[in-house]
């Protein structure tokens, strides 16, 4: 019997330094290596929160996620799969905390890029760095996320506008908030069914914001009117992209076209996203520089 692939998170932690950059390089005594930090999750931790979670052990610093790095996945010694998901953090400004497990690690460093590619013992994670260092530097995140499950259209005889979450749905939204929060948004837009304001109610509980219903992210009544409504949405996180970090909680019919014209790609189809699933957008510039699958 194949044991399960074992399933891990980290993150390439970087701050200022002079013109560029340094990144956080971490030892571990028991494996005499330097590596980027990194560890297992729990149970069904997501990857974001594992890697969010395990950056602050390992390093004592709080990482702000930025956008979702290649994985890397090896064969263990005991040959046992295992896959790492990575995510580019921005070091937090404050005072970091102790290390949690000085036997787990021992040393922390900060390093240029240059350098921590040389430190590195494995070469996949030197290769991490050395994409994250030929990237250019990130400016702007938006979130935008589906609404959660709310039963059957069929189904509902009213307004469909106002046919509410059930409760799978209120539980999709319960588990997307920690994960949202991870941002630190400043601004909470919806598409104007109310299914899409409850699913951003749990993380407006959390962060005190109020949630604006957003009309350029809703659904045409008449989808021969997509195209039109695609084209009015972009240029409504156009101007939300030039202020602080926005979650926007659209509809399943406009999140794919918009994707697409976004990357400029032809088929709509791959950016498919299931009710209560969502995207990280990472700007530099006008520029989208990554499309990260929540």
């Amino acid at each position: 019997m194949t044991a399960d692939p074992v399933k891990a998170a980290g993150g390439v932690l970087w701050r200022p330094a002079g013109d560029g950059i340094e990144v956080c390089v971490v030892h571990r005594p028991q494996l005499q290596d330097w590596t980027l930090p990194k560890g297992k999750l729990h149970g069904d931790e997501h990857s974001l929160t594992g890697a969010v979670r395990e950056v602050l052990e390992e390093t004592g610093v709080l990482g702000h996620p930025q956008l979702r790095l290649p994985e890397i996945s090896y064969m263990m010694a005991n040959g046992i799969a295992k896959t790492v998901d990575f995510w580019l953090m921005r070091a937090d400004d404050g005072v970091g905390a102790p290390v949690t497990d000085p036997t787990e690690v021992d040393d922390v460093v900060w390093l240029s890029p240059a350098t921590a590619i040389d430190r590195l013992t494995d070469a996949n994670y030197a290769w991490l760095v050395d994409q994250v260092a030929a990237m250019p530097p990130v400016t702007a995140l938006t979130v935008l996320v589906r609404h959660g499950h709310a039963g059957e259209r069929k189904a509902w005889s009213g307004n469909d506008a106002l046919r509410p979450l059930d409760e799978h749905g209120w539980s999709q939204a319960e588990a997307l908030s920690p994960l949202l929060v991870l941002f630190e948004p400043k601004r909470l837009d919806a598409a104007t069914p109310l299914r899409c304001k409850q699913t951003l109610q749990s993380l407006a509980d959390k962060l005190s914001l109020p949630i604006v219903t957003d009309s350029a992210f809703a659904e045409p009544a008449d989808l021969a009117e997509l195209p039109a409504k695609v084209r009015v949405a972009m240029g409504r996180l156009a101007e939300l992209r030039a202020g602080e970090t926005a979650v926007i909680c659209s509809q399943g019919k406009v999140i794919p076209p918009l994707l697409a014209a976004l990357l400029g790609a032809d088929d709509a189809a791959d950016y498919r996203t299931p009710k209560g699933g969502g995207w990280l957008l990472t700007w530099s510039g006008d520029r989208l520089l990554a499309l990260s699958r929540l």
